[in-house]
């Protein structure tokens, strides 16, 4: 379900594991190019398709009544106004998550949203996470990534519908934490982005990137509480790719913003969804519940709703830096 860069990638791995997939697009029109061309006329377009094994379809009411596993890999600020259409009762199906962010508005967890809004159980969701660029995927690079569910069977079972020869799969049972520690990560790389529109250096994005690493590790186990590791590849290293790469949609919203171009501007400039943009109001507002020690996820905010300025915010998360 969804058309982006990540749904194609995942889609690409997983036809190579099951005989046929439906696959779900909002626009008739997409569709019919990719029936045509064999591959995503918008996105990941190098990427082939067996065209004869997908069954397409723009009715997402269709296609959850036909399939037995859903995969929701919609753009989060677009997660509900998807679903809103949906009638058809899907309390019975596996959901999986690949939706690396928050309902804006309701400031939910897509988990705890389809808890309660379309009675899922939790047992029967699984989300995806990273690090894991879609371009890379799509281009065979060895990527790596953690199926959580509270089902170690669900988890085991859709995991393997991923493997390949460049895909390999970890398991985990910290299906919240890894939610949050996936709408974090694009935060902090528009912060990494703005330290280096502005030519900061590589010290200070490095000490930066490295204390929000602290910074979410704090924020979930105040939200969601258990053990983890932060340094596993689901945490940090899903930080540091989002950080630092050239595929980061946030990294390079950041850097825009770093080089002095207007939060509007810049977010009218950027061809796909930032999602870290719509992420950092949604978890100032959470943790003005939860109340964490989040200086970087605070001035992020700052730059972005309150228009302040970035030089003065990043001196300011200077002196919080250890």
């Amino acid at each position: 379900m969804g058309g982006g860069s990540w749904a194609t990638a995942l889609a690409k791995l997983i036809i190579r594991n099951e005989e046929r997939i439906i696959w779900y697009m909002r626009r008739d029109d997409r569709i019919e190019e990719f029936r045509r061309i064999g591959h995503n006329p918008a996105y990941l377009s190098d990427v082939e398709f067996p065209i004869d094994r997908i069954d397409f379809t723009s009715d997402i009411n269709a296609a959850a009544r036909d399939a037995d596993t859903l995969l929701m890999a919609m753009p989060s600020p677009y997660f509900k106004s998807h679903l809103a259409k949906l009638d058809t009762n899907i309390s019975d199906k596996n959901i999986v998550i690949a939706t690396k962010g928050i309902i804006p508005d309701e400031n939910q967890l897509v988990t705890d949203y389809l808890e309660e809004r379309y009675n899922i159980d939790p047992s029967r969701m699984i989300v995806v996470s990273g690090p894991c660029h879609a371009e890379e995927v799509a281009l065979g690079r060895l990527s790596y990534l953690t199926v959580g569910s509270e089902s170690k069977d669900a988890a085991e079972a859709f995991a393997r519908c991923l493997n390949g020869p460049a895909m390999r799969t970890l398991i985990s049972g910290d299906v919240r934490g890894i939610e949050y520690g996936g709408v974090l990560k694009n935060v902090y790389a528009i912060a990494s982005g703005i330290v280096h529109g502005m030519k900061a250096g590589d010290n200070f994005q490095a000490i930066l990137v490295a204390n929000a690493a602290k910074e979410m590790e704090r924020f979930i186990d105040k939200a969601v509480g258990g053990e983890r590791c932060i340094c596993h590849s689901v945490y940090l290293g899903d930080l540091l790719v989002t950080a630092y790469s050239k595929f980061s949609r946030n990294h390079n919203f950041g850097s825009m913003i770093g080089r002095g171009c207007a939060v509007r501007r810049a977010m009218m400039e950027m061809e796909m969804v930032t999602e870290g943009y719509y992420a950092a109001k949604c978890m100032h507002e959470i943790n003005l519940v939860i109340g964490a020690d989040m200086p970087i996820l605070e001035g992020v905010y700052d730059i972005l709703y309150r228009s302040l300025p970035a030089a003065k915010i990043m001196e300011r998360i200077s002196h919080h830096l250890t």
